[in-house]
């Protein structure tokens, strides 16, 4: 049975939740102040903490700090009335496993119990399998299991072989088993939905659904209804009966790609459905229980963005029960080739075609460039370069400009801008049967005075410069080798 610690200066409280807790087969042991509860703690080693955030010797934030100090694995609830919400949000950055706010309810009290003490036990769980005592039995100094070496995982996921990816995925696999919510952060094409799939099916929700939504691409009007669904003629527009988001992963995980475009009303919204595991559908009045794993996902920090104003702050520490950051591409450049490959290999198979590699400039060309669109852009560039190849290999020819150039162009956007005399000596013209100039050559004269006025104007900023003249940074390139500028 499991052990469970109360400490509260209200002794109804005690005697309430050691009588309800124990009938649900817990051991519970109670104490009325932070100074007997720390012992009470020390002497029995608890599965779990109830604490009130106001105690009479002590405060729960005092309380908190000496238990994660000592006994760091050890999930703690903070007790809290309405008013010290924020308080006790704050103490959730401490460490606090959860709050409840009083009124106690029994039902809540005893799921939010039960989801703290299996996902600690998980975590535990998770943690063994990569610590190991150390060959020979000299000693028992813990030592980090050896890296599994893997390049796939079972759903086909590229996963990668570098130490980058190898800690990546370790993070992916500790967190998995458990039921946290988690905040994954990245680029833009990174592979934040990969990841977050990736942790659904090594978790034990895998046979049940894994369901995405992108709040960058829902409209603030609609996200409510995709969200929580809504009943027939519960506004304009709603003919019939709609299962949101929530309803079909119910049992499974919902993963909210760019949750920060979300409006406040649905954040306050989602906030009560995180909070409270039941949701209404738009213009009904059943409740409907959930059992949902949230996994969000943002190219912008949103505890910045909660102090923006952007994002609500409760809500922010809700999910934040693990962060996982997602490596860029060029940060990834031992795995670079392996990604290439397996896109040219899936690539081959959507087209029909047989393209078994990479010519060396080419690879060449992929280690050196930047990729600012990261996967999503190699995996793009490959298919139009599998699509034009009509050889055993990908070529540079069938590679886009920006790549096969990107050096000489880095080269240009770091050279200083060249110093312009004040002064140009320019030659009288020579009187010669050939001196009228064409139509071609003024509309050349007239293009050049005006690139080389543009360049001037921004410091010969090719960027700023290409936006200007209305071209893309390709044409602006071509035209200055043109000119010879």
């Amino acid at each position: 049975m499991k052990k469970i610690v109360v400490v509260d200066d209200e002794a109804d409280i005690c005697f309430l939740l050691k009588r309800f807790l124990s009938k649900n087969d817990f051991i519970v042991e109670t104490a009325q102040n932070g100074k007997d509860g720390l012992a009470l703690i020390e002497s029995i080693s608890p599965d779990l903490v109830m604490t009130d955030f106001r105690l009479g010797d002590i405060t729960g934030t005092e309380l908190l700090t000496t238990i994660k100090t000592k006994r760091p694995n050890v999930p703690v609830l903070i007790i809290t009335g309405y008013s010290d919400i924020k308080v006790a949000v704050n103490v959730m950055k401490l460490g606090a496993y959860d709050y409840i706010t009083k009124p106690l309810f029994p039902d809540e009290i005893l799921v939010t119990v039960k989801k703290a003490i299996a996902d600690s036990e998980a975590i535990r769980n998770a943690e063994t399998e990569y610590i190991s005592p150390v060959a020979g039995g000299g000693t028992s100094e813990p030592v980090k299991a050896p890296r599994k070496g893997y390049s796939r995982s079972k759903s086909g996921y590229v996963m990668g072989q570098s130490d980058v990816s190898d800690n990546l995925f370790r993070q992916v696999d500790l967190v998995a088993p458990t039921n946290f919510s988690v905040i994954i952060y990245g680029e833009s094409g990174s592979g934040k939905e990969a990841i977050a799939q990736e942790i659904h099916n090594r978790s034990k929700r895998k046979d049940m659904p894994f369901v995405a939504m992108d709040c960058g691409a829902i409209s603030k009007e609609l996200a409510g209804s995709e969200l929580f669904g809504h009943e027939k003629g519960s506004f304009t527009g709603a003919l019939q009966t709609k299962i949101g988001h929530f309803e079909m992963a119910n049992g499974g995980t919902l993963f909210l790609d760019e949750v920060s475009n979300l409006s406040y009303e649905i954040q306050v919204a989602l906030l009560r459905v995180v909070q409270e595991r039941k949701m209404r559908r738009i213009g009904g009045s059943k409740e409907i229980d959930l059992d949902v794993r949230i996994i969000v996902a943002s190219n912008e920090r949103l505890l910045d963005s909660a102090k923006n104003g952007k994002f609500r702050e409760d809500l922010y520490y809700r999910f934040n029960e693990f962060t996982i950051e997602v490596p860029a591409l060029r940060n990834r450049k031992d795995d670079l080739m392996l990604f290439a490959s397996t896109f040219l290999e899936n690539t081959n198979a959507e087209l029909n075609k047989n393209v078994s590699g990479f010519s060396e400039e080419v690879k060449t060309d992929f280690l050196n460039y930047s990729w600012p669109g990261n996967l999503r852009e190699l995996k793009n560039v490959i298919k139009r370069a599998t699509l034009l190849s009509d050889g055993d290999l990908i070529e540079e020819k069938s590679l886009p400009f920006e790549i096969v150039n990107y050096r000489k162009l880095k080269d240009l956007d770091e050279e200083p801008a060249p110093v312009i005399a004040s002064t140009v000596s320019i030659a009288e013209p020579v009187e010669t049967d050939d001196s009228k100039p064409s139509l071609k050559t003024v509309a050349n004269e007239a293009e050049y005075d005006m690139i080389m006025q543009v360049l001037r104007d921004v410091n010969f900023n090719k960027s700023k410069a290409a936006r200007l003249l209305n071209i893309d940074r390709k044409t602006l390139y071509n035209k200055m080798k043109q000119f010879d500028i």
